[in-house]
């Protein structure tokens, strides 16, 4: 199938005016001012229009509990799978799948499995291994075979520091875990990163600063995570993006939260952006179908929500329509930036020979219009064309 988008404005994620974008099979052929194909029987053709659109490149969320998360309050606090609609309906094409607190009943071959199920329906899928807790869970038994046997192996994590749901690791622990992801990514080409949880804790980034100032190992190896959950973090996350780190927010959350200080996403992009933090230094994840749980100051859990990969854009939109960050500044977060720091190549932008992976919206509203991942159109005029295998159509 060729397809041609039509007189979209292109943001890829800097704006380029209007443009054509040519897509064949699965990947983008061309982007021009213009491009106009001759009629042709034996050629398959779909135009889409463009007009009063904007295109961007596919979402890219890097930090998803794909087989589902939580139990902290127990067995039945623990969030189902996630399908494959929760995914592109917020233009989401690319995601990287996570265990959490539970390396026990959830393991590193059943998240594998999911990823592979997923990437068969129709997205682009990779993994980390490990949980919580260190030593981590692995596949092969090690943390470097794993990156290079494993072709869906990145990285590392979500490894909990700052929190009291750890293993409480040393920094030595932490640091020989980051050497061999580092070693296993240059071996295979991968980004070998560490993506680290970082709980309310008081000690919040210290191994992370003990880590890059006393060893060789720079910031580009960590992805700290949830670091806009309370104002002190965020602090924190600020200086540790101005020194050169790379920082991660979360967009999944209840106002609730807010009102405990927690940082909205949205808002979080602006004030790093106003105290001269690199935008390139900043990314969104939606810790999707993760659990959302409120503890109280015994640390017993209270309550619980879930997460949604549909937040990743929700927080993208109003920071664009509520905080005022200008929308190639603001979707960088979650195509380009992550791309780059995980090393997927012909992600995270529009370019000849890159994945087609696209999003339309609403030039007006921001709304999400339709999907397109490797070529494949998932979403057209807000309705879902492809659902998972076990979804309810």
């Amino acid at each position: 199938m060729i397809k041609l988008i039509k007189k979209a404005e292109v943001y890829a994620p800097s704006y380029m005016g209007k443009k054509d974008v040519l897509i064949i099979g699965d990947r983008i052929a061309a982007v021009e001012d213009s491009i106009e194909l001759s009629e042709n029987p034996v050629l398959e053709i779909e135009i889409i229009e463009g007009q009063g659109k904007i295109l961007t490149p596919g979402f890219i969320d890097s930090h998803v509990h794909i087989l589902g998360g939580g139990g902290e309050g127990g067995f039945k606090t623990r969030t189902p799978e996630i399908t494959l609609t929760d995914i592109t309906r917020g233009g989401v094409t690319t995601v990287v799948g996570c265990l959490g607190t539970d390396g026990v009943s959830r393991n590193m071959m059943s998240l594998h499995a999911k990823a592979r199920g997923l990437e068969e329906e129709g997205i682009t899928t990779y993994i980390y291994s490990g949980s919580y807790r260190i030593p981590v869970s692995t596949i092969t038994g090690e943390v470097m075979k794993d990156i290079m046997a494993i072709d869906k192996v990145i990285g590392v994590g979500e490894i909990a520091i700052s929190d009291h749901r750890s293993s409480q690791p040393k920094v030595e622990e932490l640091v020989k875990l980051a050497a061999d992801a580092r070693v296993g990514g240059i071996l295979s080409g991968k980004a070998g990163i560490v993506n680290l949880h970082l709980g309310d804790g008081k000690r919040t980034i210290g191994y992370l600063r003990d880590i890059v100032e006393n060893t060789e190992i720079p910031y580009t190896q960590f992805i700290p995570t949830h670091m806009n959950r309370n104002p002190y973090l965020f602090e924190e996350a600020v200086e540790y993006a101005k020194n050169g780190g790379y920082i991660d927010f979360t967009t999944s959350t209840d106002p609730v939260f807010w009102d405990e200080g927690e940082v909205k996403a949205s808002k979080a992009l602006k004030l790093c952006l106003d105290r001269g933090v690199e935008d390139s230094h900043i990314t969104f994840t939606s810790d999707g179908q993760g659990s959302l749980p409120v503890f109280n100051e015994k640390k017993e859990c209270i309550g619980v929500g879930i997460g949604r990969v549909t937040s990743l854009f929700d927080q993208v939109k109003d920071a664009v329509k509520e905080d005022g960050v200008p929308l190639e500044k603001a979707l960088k977060v979650i195509t380009s930036n992550p791309a780059e720091l995980l090393k997927l190549k012909n992600k995270g932008r529009i370019l000849k020979g890159y994945d087609a992976d696209l999003v339309l919206l609403d030039k007006d509203t921001l709304e999400i219009d339709t999907v397109i991942a490797k070529g494949r159109l998932m979403l057209q005029g807000k309705r879902v064309l492809v659902y998972g295998t076990f979804e309810q159509v």
